[in-house]
Order: C-alpha cells, then sequence, then structure tokens
C-alpha cells in the first residue's frame, strides 16, 4: 500500500512508518518538524517538510501519491499545556485536520486512521472505560480530538469519508531503535528515566489525594510497537467496514506511584520523588476496556506487561545519550 503518515518524524508515527517500511508498504511521512528533528525521520520513507494545516501543499502532495490511505498523527499533545494556551491547541489538532479533510475530499482519498485520544472521556463514571462512556473532556487537549471526531462523523455521513479513530492513553517503551522523547518533556516515563540518568534531581508527582488506592492517577500504558499494530489493522480493515472508534490499551491501570516503583525495578536507580499540587484537567482514573479492538480487529498486545515496557524505553534511553 502507499500510506501518508503525518506527523511522521514523530515518536508513534514514526514508530508506526518505520513498521510499514519493514512490512513492504511504501511510506510518505509529512511532518513540520517543529517537535521533532529531521535525523528521527524514518531511513527509507519518503519526506515532505510541511504543515498539515497548509491545505494546498497537502492537496498537491495527495494528488501526486494517491495513498491507499493517510495514518494521522500531527497534532499537539500536552494536555497540560492545553490548560494554558487553549487557542493553539484548537487551531494545531482541530484546524490543521479540517484542512487535511479538505484536501482529501478534494483529490478523492476516502480512508483515515486517526490518532485520538482518552482524554475525549474526561473523568470517566466507571472503568474500565468502554466506546459508549460519554464524552466529556476536561481538557482543552481532549476537546480539540474529540472536535476531530465529530467532524469525522459528519464527513463520513455527508461525503463518505472511511475512517478509524482510535482512542488510547499513554503510549510508552521503544522499538526499532525509536523512544519515547519530547522538547520540553513532559510524560512521566520519560522524566523518570532522565531521573534513573542523572539528568535530573527529582521526579515530581502531581498529586497524591486523588480517590485512588494511592492517591495518585491511575492511567493504562500501551506499548508503542502495539499501538502501531492496532493503526495497520485498522487502515486494512477500512476496506470492508466504513467506520471505526476504538479504545486501545492494555486493560490495567497504574498509578503514578507504581509507574515509579517500576522504573526503580528496572533500573535499579532509587528516583527520589516530590508531591505538588494537581494539575488542572487531570482525570483520577483513565483504564480502557480494549475488547472491541480485540474482536473485530484481531488486534492483541504483546507487552502488557509494565516492567517490560518500562524495560525497553530503560534501554532506549541509556543508548541516546551515549550515540
Amino acid at each position: 500500500m502507499k500510506i501518508l503518515v503525518t506527523g511522521g518524524a514523530g515518536y508513534i508515527g514514526g514508530t508506526v512508518a518505520t513498521i510499514l517500511l519493514k512490512a513492504g508498504h511504501s511510506v510518505t511521512v509529512l511532518d513540520n518538524l517543529r517537535h521533532s528533528r529531521r535525523e528521527e525521520i524514518p531511513a527509507g520513507v519518503s519526506f515532505v517538510e510541511a504543515d498539515v494545516a497548509d491545505r494546498p501543499r497537502v492537496e498537491s502532495l495527495l494528488r501526486d501519491l494517491q495513498p491507499e490511505g493517510v495514518l494521522h498523527f500531527a497534532a499537539l499533545i500536552e494536555a497540560g499545556e492545553s490548560m494554558q494556551k487553549p487557542e493553539i491547541y484548537f487551531r494545531n489538532n482541530t484546524a490543521s485536520t479540517l484542512a487535511l479533510l479538505e484536501a482529501m475530499l478534494a483529490t478523492g482519498v476516502d480512508k483515515l486512521v486517526f490518532s485520538s485520544t482518552a482524554a475525549v472521556y474526561g473523568e470517566p463514571k466507571t472503568t474500565p472505560i468502554e466506546e459508549t462512556a460519554d464524552l466529556a473532556p476536561t481538557n482543552a487537549y481532549g476537546e480539540s480530538k474529540l472536535l476531530v471526531e465529530q467532524m469525522l462523523r459528519w464527513f463520513h455521513q455527508i461525503h463518505g469519508l472511511r475512517y478509524a479513530s482510535l482512542r488510547y492513553f499513554n503510549v510508552a517503551g521503544a522499538v526499532g531503535g525509536r523512544g519515547e522523547a519530547h522538547e520540553p518533556e513532559t510524560h512521566l516515563i520519560p522524566l523518570i528515566l532522565d531521573v534513573a540518568l542523572g539528568r535530573r534531581e527529582k521526579i515530581f508527582i502531581f498529586g497524591d489525594d486523588y480517590p485512588t488506592p494511592d492517591g495518585t492517577c491511575i492511567r493504562d500504558y500501551i506499548h508503542v510497537a502495539d499501538l502501531a499494530d492496532a493503526h495497520i489493522l485498522a487502515l486494512q480493515a477500512l476496506s470492508g467496514c466504513d467506520r471505526m472508534i476504538y479504545n486501545l490499551g492494555n486493560g490495567n491501570g497504574f498509578s503514578v506511584r507504581e509507574v515509579i516503583e517500576s522504573a526503580r525495578r528496572v533500573t535499579g536507580h532509587p528516583i527520589p520523588a516530590e508531591v505538588k499540587p494537581r494539575r488542572a484537567g487531570d482525570p483520577a482514573r483513565l483504564v480502557a476496556s480494549s475488547a472491541q479492538a480485540k474482536s473485530k480487529l484481531g488486534w492483541q498486545p504483546k507487552h502488557p506487561d509494565l516492567d517490560d515496557i518500562m524495560a525497553s524505553a530503560w534501554a532506549w534511553h541509556q543508548q541516546r545519550y551515549t550515540r
């Protein structure tokens, strides 16, 4: 297949692009390199440096390429930042995706796999969360993704767009020489591993008074390789199914303290921790039910164990500073 991957220089998009290449597909990556570097573009892909919001450029690319589908990862992803600067999230995540959809409509490209988020659920009434749960984001990041899902529904109904919206939780781990790193870094596992490497003094725990067993937030962690598999399966399934909305996760929630303890076991480092006040917009518990993805896509996470996820991330983080 010929596939366009937006945000394909990033952690998740780049991992998916790499796996697609190994499977023999033809991959073109579109990325503005705002939050990634040119050297992170997977070897072997065709690369176009551009913004998804640049509709004329994207439309021209789609006309020339005529891909079987688009995997859309390009977005801002920091929930905390979205509560300080919501405007840039609606511009970069929502409005930019509208430009992409318009370009797809104009060029007859009718299959999209959208990188959504569990943040569309907000604070769930029950866990594990099913796809039928209420959609009530507690931060602007989740709202920006939910608005895209609403657009997709209308483009499907009116224009026949085939799409899969994949709502996933915390992605971690490393595969094929690619791991999780952001500038600036705000994600828990890379921050913890920076402490183990001596690059940070301590890890901060934002809130220890949540209604959870140890008072810290609980999240459902998924290995990036498992996530990549699900995106590829979803794109393939769009040939026979015109609309899919699935959660992706390993089904097990881990608290912030449990993630820190996992890192201590894996790295052998003490990893000092300090409690800070809660951050705005952080739900207490987000754990996915992935039963639909498993039954409909035949997807099965191969790396559900937190220590295994942590070990792959630790191996990569040690290498990234010695290369």
